[in-house]
């Protein structure tokens, strides 16, 4: 005859139904989600803003919850610091995606977070991911609320605030900006994946410390990016004693299509054209083409880059060695007949002589000058000397009168001409610098401008 179970028998049975409930759960779930931190020691990173002293940390431990945006690349924990934070402060996590929501998401999550705080006062985090693709409109949504405390926002966005905010929400938050992981924090996850039997894979995977060394590097500061190569590579890991083993030929395998960080239009790109602007500006060939691989590796289209050097080459070396300009429409079309990897050494050519190149961008400033005094100047009419005269009418309207033909003139330059309307003082746009072949240029300028004043004081 078989006994009643006793309420503690009863207990045990739940609780065992409880673990295997969890412990299917967690076998469906993928590892970068059954890994993620629930407390601030256990998260990896970011010690500028958790670590002790920090601000953000500070204001956790003292519950001073307010309303903040994240901001930084993939895989960097947004998502989950924002879980923690409601966790650390017994506040209600609420989420919404701004790729999937509209406004009657937004109404829907604030009127939960109200009813949750006059029915027992308790606090609401609202947490958006993307928040940069909701629109003017959307975001204004949010105003109000975040205002009068019914709900504490917390956004996250891999673009520049600045730029994909509007300045009535961003006065509201404090912005804090998340960095690329380290290679010794990715380490860390990694063994935390490997060794954790209930969250992790189990206890039955093996990998070399160089191996994970090697993950960590390729993760390239992407904590999610690491578990899901991590993951991969377990399910091909090869049987070996009892034991999956995770080497050198299959890391190879998982890791052979994946590229770097870098998101055409959006800050790591331009911020990578920015570096590789810079150093050719600097005159850093060695780190010119470090950036120039990076932005390849990371999949940039090399004939952008081609476009920016000739734009380089005429902004920044100018007439002090015009051979850039022509090295970079070399490279340029050298790319369009014969693609990767062929071309790229043509840009790299290019990239190599601009930096190294004389530098001036007198021309630069000389055009931005003159386009100035355009704009602040009226419409000044044309000299008759210099007008055109292709008619017998316009001959006897004076067009042409008193033209000095350059080439019939000594040394071919007519001394004391005038090319500016009468009405203006001639002004002086072009200033050319002491380096490259500008050192010439302004030799000869600077005598045909002496010729031009002595000219016009004899009269």
């Amino acid at each position: 005859m078989t006994s009643t179970p006793g309420l503690f028998d009863q207990g045990e049975a739940v609780l065992a139904d409880v673990h295997d409930t969890v412990a299917v759960d967690l076998a469906t779930r993928p590892l970068a989600d059954r890994l993620r931190p629930s407390t601030l020691d256990e998260f990896c990173g970011q010690s500028h803003l958790l670590g002790e002293g920090s601000s953000l940390r500070m204001a956790l431990e003292q519950d001073r919850l307010h309303s903040m945006v994240f901001w930084g690349p993939p895989g960097t924990g947004k998502t989950t610091l924002a879980r923690m934070i409601a966790t650390h402060c017994d506040a209600h996590f609420m989420s919404l995606s701004a790729v999937l929501s509209g406004v009657k998401d937004i109404r829907e999550s604030v009127a939960k977070a109200r009813d949750l705080r006059e029915r027992t006062g308790r606090r609401s985090v609202l947490f958006v991911d993307e928040v940069h693709r909701f629109n003017k409109g959307q975001q204004d949504a949010f105003l109000p609320h975040i205002e009068d405390g019914t709900l504490h926002f917390v956004g996250a966005t891999t673009e520049n605030p600045s730029f994909e905010l509007n300045n009535a929400l961003l006065s509201r938050v404090r912005v804090y900006v998340l960095r690329s992981l380290e290679t010794d924090d990715l380490r860390r996850i990694i063994d935390r994946a490997l060794d954790d039997e209930r969250r992790g894979l189990g206890g039955n995977v093996a990998m070399s410390e160089p191996d994970r060394d090697t993950l960590a590097a390729l993760a390239d500061g992407d904590a999610r990016q690491t578990l899901v190569l991590l993951e991969l590579a377990a399910s091909c890991a090869r049987e070996q004693e009892g034991q999956r083993v995770i080497d050198e030929a299959v890391l190879r395998e998982v890791t052979r299509d994946s590229l770097r960080r870098f998101d055409k239009g959006g800050d790591a790109f331009y911020d990578q054209i920015s570096a590789l602007h810079k150093c050719m500006r600097g005159s850093d060939p060695d780190a010119a083409l470090y950036w120039y691989c990076r932005m390849l590796d990371g999949g940039c289209d090399p004939l952008y880059i081609a476009r920016r050097v000739l734009r380089f080459a005429s902004e920044d070396i100018g007439n002090a060695d015009p051979r850039a300009a022509e090295l970079a429409v070399y490279a340029w079309q050298s790319y369009e007949r014969l693609g990767s990897p062929e071309g790229d050494l043509a840009i790299a050519h290019a990239i190599v002589f601009a930096s190294v190149a004389a530098k001036s961008n007198a021309v630069y400033n000389a055009f931005k000058r003159a386009r100035q005094f355009v704009s602040e100047h009226g419409s000044d009419p044309v000299p008759m000397h210099l007008r055109n005269a292709p008619t017998s009418l316009m001959k006897d309207l004076g067009h042409g009168d008193g033209y000095r033909y350059a080439h019939d003139e000594a040394d071919g330059f007519a001394a004391g001409a005038n090319y500016f309307p009468e009405s203006l003082d001639a002004p002086v746009f072009y200033e050319p610098v002491s380096r490259g072949l500008e050192i010439r240029i302004a030799e000869r300028l600077a005598d045909l401008r002496a010729r031009n004043a002595a000219a016009n004081k004899s009269g």
